[in-house]
């Protein structure tokens, strides 16, 4: 069909003001290697402190007893899934606002940042209710020790009141980071962990005029070191500086801009929530065992996703490089941003799988294991880290299958991670190896999703072709 000159002179147009677009984008430009780094570590960084909070309290808490690191375990996987809720909110407010700044909606985005803000109070609140209202008969589920039972009630107990500051600081993070400013949003969470780095061991141990107050100690300075976090953000957001504002005069809340901030972030809650859910679910099974099974499990867990998610964060940075290119119809460049991601994740999740294998007995040092727990941690510590690798080339795949909108095989590959093949092969391995079998399950499950994924990428490119 022929077309006529009017249509050749819009096509015209098109392709000119995209190639414009893309030679003043260095997302179109940049050497491909260098833009990753530099997308990356900013994300990578926050990360690492994000999952910190919880190793640094573990690390000191074991210094206690045994009973109060089973205690800080069984409490993971309640403040996770305050995590996911954070996240959540955080995610839906960053790609709205994103976008508006990206269509020039200024007020718009002023909207989403005033919505965001009073969704965080309002479900950190709700989610400070319900934790004091499920603990209890928690852990009663998990054990029959009084002592962990107490600490465990003790700890969540002030932990609760992290939600709200948790929830706040996260939420401002995403809107930052939504107008490209990545550096700031990391400094914020650098000081609440120096600060609950310094205040662990005073408030739990007593130093100076402070006196000893033990596991509840741990949760006052996770609580002021998110505090913190929250007023630096909200001084931040204020500045006159940001490309974003709270809007005031004029505002109103609007029901279909609050199902978009949960609808956009739902994915990455659900991602993130399964990971509460996996640990609940493997307690389940350790229970059986003994008390020091889950104490290991937990103090292990915090070492795992300290490497995993530092690691994602690096694969979050790879994201928006896809993503720009897949739009501007760069496939070369979308390819070489994914070879060259996937081989950094190699190369960082090769470096952590050696760390855990080669130093397992001063990892658990850290959280001074008693024999009993070195007694098998050592090898399990070896047996689950032979899963990083797989973990982390199919959470490539899956972002890459994120940057061009396959949505759905993104989200199925992580529900295979941590629901469709990890559940059964907790069920049967238990049932044959025993508590080798809780640990292999997950070298296992690994390799199951990296099939799939790899299967599904095959796949893909044969129907592109």
């Amino acid at each position: 069909m022929s077309r006529c000159p009017a249509q050749f002179f819009c096509a015209g147009q098109f392709v000119e003001k995209r190639e414009s677009m893309q030679t003043n984008n260095k997302m179109a430009v940049a050497p491909v290697g260098r833009l990753i780094w530099q997308m990356s570590i900013p994300p990578l960084i926050s990360m690492f402190l994000q999952y910190s909070y919880n190793l640094i309290d573990s690390a000191f808490i074991a210094r206690l007893s045994e009973n109060a690191l089973t205690a800080v375990s069984l409490s993971f996987p309640i403040t996770t899934l305050m995590n996911a809720a954070s996240i959540w909110i955080g995610v839906g407010v960053n790609v709205l606002i994103a976008g508006y700044l990206g269509q020039k909606k200024q007020d718009e985005a002023n909207t989403i940042v005033t919505h965001g803000l009073l969704l965080a109070f309002g479900i950190g609140a709700l989610l400070n209710l319900l934790s004091f209202l499920i603990m209890k008969p928690y852990f009663r589920a998990f054990t029959n020790n009084e002592e962990i039972y107490q600490l465990s009630i003790a700890y969540m107990g002030v932990c609760s009141f992290m939600q709200i500051p948790n929830m706040v600081h996260i939420a401002i993070q995403k809107m930052i980071q939504a107008t490209g400013n990545m550096i700031a949003p990391m400094w914020f969470q650098i000081a609440g962990v120096v600060v609950n780095f310094v205040f662990d061991p005073i408030l739990i141990f007593g130093i100076g005029i402070s006196p000893a107050m033990g596991i509840c100690g741990a949760a006052v300075a996770t609580v002021a070191g998110y505090l913190l976090s929250m007023i630096l953000a909200f001084a931040l957001l204020l500045g006159k500086k940001q490309k974003v504002q709270i809007k005031i005069k004029g505002f109103h809340l609007q029901k279909q801009m609050i199902r978009r901030i949960f609808a956009f972030g739902l994915p990455s809650f659900i991602m993130n929530a399964l990971s509460s859910f996996m640990v609940t679910f493997v307690n389940l099974f350790l229970v059986a065992y003994s008390d020091t099974a889950i104490a290991f499990f937990g103090a292990y867990f915090k070492v795992q996703q300290l490497i995993v998610m530092t690691v994602n964060g690096l694969i979050q940075g790879c994201l928006p490089v896809m993503r720009f290119n897949y739009g501007a119809g760069s496939s070369e460049r979308l390819h070489s941003a994914f070879r060259y991601g996937t081989a950094l994740v190699t190369g960082m999740m090769i470096l952590g799988t050696l760390a855990v294998i080669l130093f397992p007995a001063q990892i658990l040092g850290l959280f001074t294991a008693s024999e009993a727990m070195r007694s098998f941690g050592i090898s399990a510590m070896r047996i689950m880290a032979t899963s990083y690798l797989f973990c982390g080339l199919s959470t490539m795949i899956s972002t890459y299958f994120q940057a061009t909108e396959k949505v759905g095989s993104s989200m199925a590959i992580q529900l295979c991670r941590q629901l469709l093949f990890l559940v059964p092969s907790l069920w049967c391995l238990d049932k044959l190896f025993h508590l080798n079998g809780i640990w292999l399950a997950f070298p296992v499950a690994e390799t199951g999703t990296l099939l799939v994924a790899l299967i599904m990428m095959a796949w893909y490119h044969r129907k592109k072709s």
